[in-house]
């Protein structure tokens, strides 16, 4: 679809700029898919349940999947920012609940941006270990904020070429895979082997899916800058579908050439399992430059999902405060660049205030591997915001719908909700701990609701008298 024919489509005023089109949108989905977890996590998945454990990246997208029918049908309806948050107040309309969906959110993309900050300074670590691995996190969240301060089409280009790299970066892993498969050496039984000890096999698996369920998520925040598309309605669907389907096949080719090229064991214990494939010297190359490179790769791939992340906070938030959910300051936007500056400072802060917490805390006898704790507690919230967004579609069926309006099915929604459901429970069971550090996050966001609840409407008949959005420089 052209940029011409994509613009004819009814679109409410904004202040945000419409600049991503139907194509832009889809390798924005894909990339942050691709980024989301495969890098730092497929180690832990490897050891959950064994040479199998491609079912569980299996499963898992397709689980993901299934929800993200849901937010097709809902943006088709709203296209605007703050997505999941927005789609439950339109549902329920109870503020507390709302802010409840809003802040878990938050605290999910917080989560997720601070798991994958620290792992971005595990790979670094093998370009340059010399500076602290708190200082290259920190560095590396607020570079992001100021290229989103730059401008959502920035954002999104930056995006696409980084979505480029991070595809041959596991392309690469694939094509070793496949070498090793045409020169006869592959052992196909070790895909079939389920490592689980004293575990059942069906519960291992489901394990699996739990770890590995934070390299599914990302899809979501395509949802927060639908008020930025140039025809949300038309292309949405598609985009969105299109681009975790492919994310799903690459994973379960990456799976499947790890689990051939590299012993199980080995996998499971490494904090930077993907390297371990290329260190094979499968395909014969220097390996100090092909370590190197791979390692610029994987950070690239990184970046490009926490990128996504830094859009998704100030867009919630931006979202939010046009909803009366949280302070009118967080709608406001920088005069020329156009940008939600105000969520911009207060996502960074709170990200860098999570990474400075899981530094100190193995200093003071606490052992935390900051990168899986996180990845935990993004997946608790959003298995929770998951649920809501699919019940708020149910809910929501025959209101404001018009001949452009996506309708999913039924019973594929209602299986969607069942795993989502299912998911969050043995997280839960499995890792008690997740709910403390969730607590802890949504009671950050607690504070916004009750500065929104003591001072919003005086705030807002200042300024703008219905929580529209005003410009600041």
């Amino acid at each position: 679809m052209t940029a011409t024919a994509e613009t004819t489509e009814q679109l409410e005023e904004t202040e945000l700029n419409r600049t991503i089109t139907g194509r832009l949108l889809f390798f924005y989905v894909l990339g942050d898919v691709l980024g989301s977890g495969v890098y730092v996590l497929i180690g832990a998945v490897a050891a959950a349940v064994g040479g199998a454990f491609w079912l569980a990246f299996l499963l898992g997208i397709s689980v993901a999947t299934l929800t993200g029918l849901a937010y097709a049908e809902l943006v088709t309806k709203y296209p605007r920012a703050a997505g999941a948050s927005l789609y439950v107040n339109r549902a329920f309309r109870r503020p507390g609940l709302t802010f409840l969906v809003t802040v878990a959110m938050l605290s999910s993309s917080f989560a997720a941006a601070g798991s994958l900050a620290a792992g971005f300074s595990d790979y670094f670590a093998e370009v340059w270990s010399l500076p602290p691995a708190l200082l290259v996190s920190l560095a590396f969240v607020v570079m992001l904020s100021v290229i989103n301060f730059v401008g959502i089409t920035e954002s999104v280009v930056a995006n696409v070429v980084m979505t480029v790299v991070e595809v041959l970066g596991l392309a690469i892993v694939i094509a070793i895979g496949l070498v090793h498969v045409l020169s006869g050496d592959a052992d196909f039984g070790v895909l079939t082997e389920f490592e689980t000890g004293d575990q059942n096999a069906v519960l291992a698996l489901v394990a699996g899916v739990a770890t590995g369920f934070f390299a599914m998520t990302g899809f979501e925040n395509a949802a927060n800058v639908a008020e930025e598309c140039t025809a949300p309605r038309r292309t949405f669907p598609k985009a969105l579908i299109g681009g975790m389907v492919g994310a799903g096949l690459i994973y379960v080719l990456v799976a499947v050439s790890a689990a051939l090229t590299v012993p199980i064991d080995t996998l499971a214990t490494s904090p930077a399992s993907l390297m371990e494939v290329v260190e094979t010297g499968i395909i014969p190359l220097p390996m100090g430059v092909f370590t190197v490179v791979f390692a610029l790769i994987a950070m690239t791939a990184i970046t490009n999902t926490t990128l996504v992340a830094v859009v998704t906070q100030s867009r919630i938030l931006y979202g939010m405060a046009q909803e009366d959910v949280v302070p009118n300051v967080f709608a406001r936007i920088h005069g020329s660049r156009r940008s939600p500056w105000v969520g911009l400072v207060f996502s960074a802060v709170v990200v860098g205030a999570l990474l400075v917490v899981g530094t100190v805390l193995p200093k003071a006898g606490v052992e935390v591997d900051l990168v899986r704790r996180l990845a935990a507690v993004t997946v608790v919230l959003l298995l929770f915001v998951y649920a809501m967004v699919i019940v708020s579609a149910l809910k929501l069926r025959g209101q404001d719908e018009s001949g452009e309006t996506y309708r999913a099915s039924t019973a594929l929604l209602l299986l969607g909700l069942v795993g989502n459901a299912g998911l969050l429970v043995y997280v839960v069971w499995d890792d008690p701990a997740t709910l403390i550090w969730s607590a802890g996050l949504i009671a950050v966001g607690g504070v916004l609701f009750v500065l929104e609840h003591l001072f919003g409407s005086t705030d807002r008949t200042a300024e703008v008298g219905g929580g529209g959005p005003t410009a600041s420089r």
